[in-house]
């Protein structure tokens, strides 16, 4: 399997949850360390972090290993930016792909990014998309043929802008269980008394 990096987008203002989203816990833990602990575990290298308006405040709570960390002066023009971020940041890394990982989603499991990772290779669909039962999500894994188009996307509407002008760059694998977004409080406690998938 060719070496993979890791982007994850941790820029966001999280409005809807009133704020420091990522620093909330579940279950004793913060949200973005979930995500970082389980990039760790993949062997995800380089690992770049982009983080937005908290970033002193995640830099000083949670536990890092040798993460990138750059901050995203302008994380109001929308998570593209950030991703354009994270891919300057890797163009002189020998990764050959790079799974891009949300701040806000913290059950992924290492089962699921396995199966992501381990996704047949090929320039000609360059974009792997999970599916949970059917519906496409995250995280989305570039090959390196990739990485020119996702760099020119713009505003928040991630890469399901490229799926639709570019469907035939896209090969869908399903992938068991869920992988939830944190938007609200509500979705916290929501997740904090689920079981995990």
């Amino acid at each position: 399997m060719s070496r993979a990096a890791a982007i994850v987008l941790a820029a966001g203002a999280g409005s809807r949850f009133g704020g420091q989203k990522l620093l909330a816990e579940l279950n004793g833990t913060p949200i973005l360390q979930y995500v970082l602990n389980i990039a760790a575990t993949a062997e995800l290298d380089p690992v770049v972090i982009v983080l937005g308006v908290d970033s002193e405040a995640l830099v000083t709570r949670l536990w890092w290993r040798d993460e990138v960390r750059l901050v995203n002066p302008t994380p109001e023009a929308g998570l593209s930016s950030s991703v354009r971020m994270g891919l300057a940041a890797l163009e002189l890394s020998d990764a050959e792909r790079v799974v891009v990982l949300l701040g806000d989603q913290p059950r992924l499991s290492a089962t699921q990014l396995d199966t992501i990772l381990t996704a047949p290779q090929g320039a000609a669909r360059p974009f792997v998309v999970p599916r949970y039962a059917g519906v496409p999500g995250n995280p989305v894994l570039l090959e390196r043929a990739a990485w020119p188009l996702a760099a020119q996307l713009t505003g928040d509407a991630g890469m399901a802008q490229l799926f639709a002008a570019s469907p035939e760059l896209v090969r869908y694998v399903d992938v068991d269980g869920t992988n939830p977004d944190i938007d609200t409080r509500r979705d916290l406690a929501d997740l904090g008394s689920a079981p995990q998938s």
